[in-house]
């Protein structure tokens, strides 16, 4: 079993910069791809970026530019930074973990990202 800790969630004026964490423990040695999804209000969730144990990263089409994600293996940490944040980046935030053999996707509980205007 893999439990995810997400933080760094809150209340940001649209054009500033957020920071999430997410720390996974527990078996954690078999995860190979972490990132993140987000799901706004009435909406489907949908990705916003992913980083592989090697660093190969990917990002959602809403975010790209906007978005670094980065991770620290050692620690089983993943990061998001947000910058120019817009409105509709508010959302639930969740952290995710893929594992292989056997594999399992694992999910945090989610933190809130409110963007004002």
């Amino acid at each position: 079993q893999v439990q995810l800790v997400e933080s760094g969630g809150g209340v940001v004026q649209a054009g500033g910069s957020l920071r999430l964490s997410c720390a996974a423990s527990g078996s954690t040695n078999r995860i190979n791809v972490m990132g993140w999804y987000r799901q706004a209000p009435g909406k489907q969730r949908e990705a916003v970026a992913v980083i592989s144990n090697t660093g190969t990263t990917i990002y959602g089409d809403s975010v790209k530019g906007r978005a670094t994600i980065s991770r620290d293996n050692a620690k089983n940490t993943v990061f998001l930074q947000l910058d120019s944040l817009k409105p509709e980046d508010t959302a639930v935030y969740y952290c995710t973990a893929v594992q292989t053999l056997p594999r399992w996707n694992y999910w945090g509980e989610g933190t809130l990202v409110t963007v004002t205007s």
